[in-house]
C-alpha cells in the first residue's frame, strides 16, 4: 500500500461498540490497545483516518441486531424497529458520551472534539485525532429541544433526525431491498423545529436514514447545504438507505456532501451483505456520485464499527486499499484529496462554521 492520504470520514459507530463491549477498560482499548473492533487509535493511524463523525447511536432493544442475518439472498424487507422511549436513548447515549469525553481526557492530546472546522484543521495539523459528534436518530431530545442545549454545549456539531425508526421529528426508512427511500411520511412540526433549531446553532444535519419525503422537507426547510454523511447512489444499489439521482441533484445544487458508505448492502447491486465484496463496487459507486454531485461534494462515510464492510478493507488501517484502489483507477493525487479529507472540511465550513 502507497497511500498517504488523510482521510476525514464521515460517520463511524465506534462509540457504541466500546459502550457494549465486555471489557474492563474501553478506554485503554481504544487508545493503547488492539481489538477485534474496526476503529481504535492505532488502526486510525496506520489508515491516516486524521478525524470523523463519532455517532452516538441508542440501539432499539430486542432482537432486531439479528434480523440483519436476513439481508442476504436478493430480497428482504426488514420491519422497522418500535420507536425508542426518551429514557432508554438517554441511558446509552449518556454512556457513549461519556466513553468519548473519558478518551479525550486519558488521550493527552491525541484525540480532540472538535467544534468548528477551524478546530479540526488545527487538531488534524498537530496529529489529533479531530472527533465531531454526532447524534444518530433524536430520541433522547425532547419536543422542547432542551436536551439539544445541553448536547449542543457537550460538543455536538451534528445530528440526524431520525435512524431508521420513527420518532417524535420524522420517519425513518426500513432496512429492504429492493425499493426506494419514498417509503413513509417526513418530517412532524416537532422535526421542522428541530431543522430550523439547527441551522440557527450552525448544527449539520444528516438526511442519511431519513424518507425521501423527510428529505424534501429538509430541502425545503434548511438555510444550510443538504448532507447525507454515509449513503450511496439507488441507481446502483436500489435500497431505501441510498439516494436518488433527484436526492443527489439537490445535494450538488446546495454545494452539500454525501459521504460514501462501505456498508456491503449498500453497495452491491444485489443489496446482499458480504464480506467478500469487491472494492471495485466501491469505486463504481464513487465514479457515480462525482458524476452526479460533483468531486468536490463527495467523500467518505465508512459506517465503521456499524456495518459489515469489505473484507480487503477491513478496518480503518485499510483504508489505504481503497486509496490505491482509486489512484490505481485514475484518480488524480487532487482528487484523492478532496475525496479523502478537503471536500468534508469545505462543507463542515459551510455549516458548523
Amino acid at each position: 500500500m502507497t497511500s498517504s492520504i488523510s482521510v476525514f470520514d464521515g460517520h463511524n459507530d465506534v462509540l457504541l461498540r466500546l459502550y457494549k463491549s465486555a471489557s474492563g477498560d474501553v478506554v485503554s482499548d481504544f487508545l493503547f490497545g488492539e481489538d477485534a473492533g474496526h476503529i481504535d487509535l492505532k488502526k486510525a493511524r496506520a489508515g491516516s483516518l486524521v478525524g470523523g463523525f463519532f455517532a452516538m447511536y441508542c440501539p432499539s432493544p430486542g432482537n432486531f441486531a439479528s434480523l440483519s442475518t436476513q439481508m442476504t439472498g436478493g430480497k428482504y424487507a426488514l420491519p422497522l424497529p418500535p420507536p425508542l422511549e426518551m429514557d432508554e436513548a438517554r441511558k446509552s447515549l449518556s454512556g457513549e458520551l461519556a466513553i468519548l469525553l473519558r478518551i479525550v481526557r486519558a488521550s493527552q492530546g491525541a484525540v480532540a472534539i472538535c467544534r468548528t472546522a477551524a478546530e479540526i484543521a488545527a487538531a488534524i495539523e498537530r496529529g489529533t485525532l479531530a472527533v465531531v459528534l454526532h447524534l444518530e436518530g433524536c430520541e433522547a431530545i425532547d419536543g422542547d429541544l432542551n436536551f439539544l442545549e445541553i448536547l449542543y454545549a457537550a460538543g455536538l456539531r451534528s445530528l440526524g433526525p431520525v435512524w431508521s425508526r420513527n420518532n417524535i421529528f420524522g420517519h425513518g426508512v426500513p432496512f429492504a431491498f429492493p425499493g426506494g427511500p419514498d417509503t413513509g411520511d417526513g418530517l412532524t412540526a416537532a422535526g421542522e423545529k428541530l431543522i430550523s433549531a439547527c441551522n440557527e446553532m450552525k448544527i449539520l444535519v444528516d438526511l442519511s436514514h431519513i424518507t425521501e419525503k423527510g428529505f424534501w422537507d429538509v430541502a425545503r426547510l434548511s438555510k444550510a447545504p443538504l448532507v447525507a454523511t454515509h449513503s450511496n447512489a439507488h441507481a446502483l444499489c436500489p435500497s431505501p438507505r441510498n439516494l436518488t439521482d433527484r436526492q443527489l441533484a439537490a445535494i450538488r445544487d446546495t454545494k452539500g456532501m454525501v459521504g460514501l458508505n462501505f456498508a456491503t448492502c449498500f453497495l452491491r447491486p444485489d443489496g446482499n451483505m458480504r464480506r467478500d465484496t469487491e472494492i471495485e463496487l466501491m469505486v463504481r459507486q464513487l465514479d457515480y456520485l462525482i458524476e452526479k454531485v460533483g468531486e468536490d461534494h463527495v467523500g467518505f462515510g465508512s459506517d465503521f464499527d456499524g456495518a459489515m464492510v469489505p473484507e480487503k478493507i477491513g478496518s480503518a488501517s485499510g483504508l489505504p486499499v481503497l486509496i490505491d484502489a482509486l489512484r490505481q483507477g485514475g484518480y488524480s493525487e487532487q482528487l484523492l484529496k478532496k475525496l479523502g479529507s478537503a471536500n468534508w472540511l469545505g462543507v463542515l465550513a459551510r455549516t458548523i462554521g
